[in-house]
């Protein structure tokens, strides 16, 4: 048999050289027959030595990421203050264990308790954090498909008509094939892209770490809630004894105008006197409704975050209670207990995984992909011969896509990636910084208020003292009116300031709660909120697939 010259095998310098080696035909096929299986062998060939070493090395391109290490100092320097003496630090290894997780007990308060039980059911922002849960879950599971085999079935029947006139119409009359034409055909599809690189991997690796960093959020939303809470329900009680101080101050100014106007009836006193006792009786009056106005606020902010109608709780809150004293000890522990306990820490951390992984998934668009596709169904002209053996088709083989030009668009994605790690990198550094920041300020502000309420309990008691002697010795004659009133008015600050000290040291103590970071861990641990989340509501009509 004659072999055409094109066909002919190439020299050995020939095969070789530079100029030949995009002659694929040429170079790998040595005659017309052999051709295409020499082909398919060297495809196959190249396909499954991908699919070895996917599976025996596990190949994924880019950085492995690896947990970055914070710079933070042994201790608090807010610990050496005065102030602080009865705060005590303690190491704890085992967090959920720790009593930061479930603060707001420790204020022994049944109806703070009970407020922040339902603010964790029904709060808003923390549903709207779970929900994004579920998305990152979603979007995780989505990522994981890429990594099994996509089958697609279908089905189509089809009659056609062909025209008369042309040369297939003729030939179609001339046999007696007739110009209309049913085609029956189903079948499945599959497409399964071999993860050599493992960029499909680091895809499923930074979905897993977004769902980690959502689930982060929602925690961190959880303590700012919570928190949330605490201060409002700080806010209506202390306002609840502003208000109680304020109407004794005026059940106790008015009896003393009231005396101040008998006096002067008597001739005891005279007119400026009365005058004097009904404008301090007036001024107190005076401030009453801003605070009902600021205890209203209050308990239309905490029903809000409690998921509730504004003017739900009044009934709840109407009866007045004391202002809920902190914990005496408070286990602060060590700056680097913050690492694992905040969540907008873990968060940041979880961030900088999923952008490592994503320089990955940049980088795998540099190599070849490998694909395995074929086809299998039924197929015919007939419906009585659909379901024969002769109807049967398939195909099946490997395929390669190899990006060769793209005008540097890969190389600037990997860039891009690269660039966003870093910032990754950065904004953990500055969480931790912005982290021990508050805490330090949290330490300084619960501390020197707590040395500010002592000197109040003192200036409240002298002026209470104070307030006696110079009723005595206005009645005995000894000091004239402007006395009393001024005494009055020095006990009237005093106690008002007294009660905002115990409102606001209250308040520090849960500011430094959370700038601890507890709260979360007492109610769900991240695992577990990754594995599930609250059920979304209902729809009706909706579908899964």
């Amino acid at each position: 048999m004659n072999i055409p010259n094109e066909f002919q095998p190439l020299p050995v310098e020939q095969v070789a050289a530079p100029r030949h080696r995009l002659c694929f035909w040429r170079t790998f096929a040595p005659d017309r027959q052999t051709a295409p299986r020499i082909v398919w062998s060297r495809l196959t060939s190249l396909f499954l030595a991908g699919v070895v070493a996917a599976v025996v090395t596990g190949c994924k391109v880019g950085p492995d990421y690896q947990s970055p290490n914070a710079s933070v100092p042994g201790r608090y320097t807010s610990l050496g203050l005065a102030a602080l003496s009865n705060l005590t630090s303690s190491v704890t290894s085992n967090v959920v264990a720790d009593p930061l997780a479930s603060w707001w007990t420790l204020f022994k308060d049944p109806t703070l308790e009970s407020l922040v039980a339902d603010a964790v059911a029904a709060n808003h922002d923390v549903r709207l954090a779970q929900a994004r849960v579920r998305e990152a879950r979603a979007l995780r599971g989505g990522a994981r498909s890429s990594l099994f085999p996509q089958v697609h079935g279908s089905a189509d029947y089809q009659r056609s008509r062909s025209s008369g006139s042309t040369s297939q119409g003729k030939l179609s009359k001339a046999t007696g094939a007739g110009l209309t034409q049913d085609n029956w055909l189903s079948g499945l599809d599959l497409s399964w892209e071999i993860d050599v690189f493992g960029g499909n991997q680091r895809a499923v690796e930074a979905a897993q770490a977004g769902l980690e960093a959502a689930a982060d959020r929602v925690n961190g939303t959880r303590i700012t809630v919570l928190a949330e809470v605490g201060l409002g329900y700080l806010d209506v009680r202390g306002l609840q004894k502003q208000l109680a101080v304020a109407r004794d101050n005026l059940l106790a100014q008015e009896q003393t105008l009231a005396l101040t106007r008998d006096r002067a009836q008597a001739g005891l006193a005279n007119e400026l006197d009365s005058a004097r006792a009904e404008a301090q009786v007036a001024a107190t009056a005076a401030l009453i409704p801003p605070l009902e106005q600021g205890m209203l606020n209050a308990q239309h902010r905490l029903a809000t975050l409690l998921g509730k109608v504004p003017g739900e709780l009044a009934k709840r809150l109407e009866a007045t209670s004391l202002i809920p004293a902190p914990a005496p000890t408070i286990p602060v522990g060590l700056p680097s207990d913050l690492l694992r306990r905040r969540p907008d820490i873990r968060r940041a951390e979880r961030e900088l995984a999923a952008a490592t992984a994503r320089v990955g998934v940049a980088t795998a668009e540099l190599f070849p992909k490998f694909y395995l596709t074929g086809a299998a169904g039924l197929q015919s002209i007939e419906a009585n011969d659909f379901f024969d053996g002769g109807s049967r088709f398939w195909s099946l083989g490997p395929s390669l896509r190899w990006p060769i030009f793209s005008a540097g668009r890969i190389r600037q994605k990997i860039q891009v990636e690269n660039a966003r790690q870093e910032q990754a990198v950065i904004l953990y550094e500055q969480t931790v910084l912005k982290s021990l920041e508050e805490v330090e300020n949290a330490l300084v502000a619960f501390g020197k208020e707590q040395e500010r309420h002592r000197e109040l309990i003192r200036a409240e008691q002298a002026s209470r003292r104070a307030v006696t002697l110079a009723s005595d010795q206005f009645r005995s004659g000894l000091v004239d009116f402007l006395s009393v009133l001024e005494a009055q008015r020095t006990q009237f600050a005093a106690q008002e300031q007294l009660v905002r000290s115990e409102q606001a040291l209250s308040q520090n103590a849960v500011r430094l709660y959370q700038a601890l970071g507890g709260g979360w861990h007492g109610l769900q641990s991240p695992k577990s909120l990754v594995a599930t989340t609250a059920n979304p509501p209902s729809t009706k009509g909706s579908s899964s697939r």
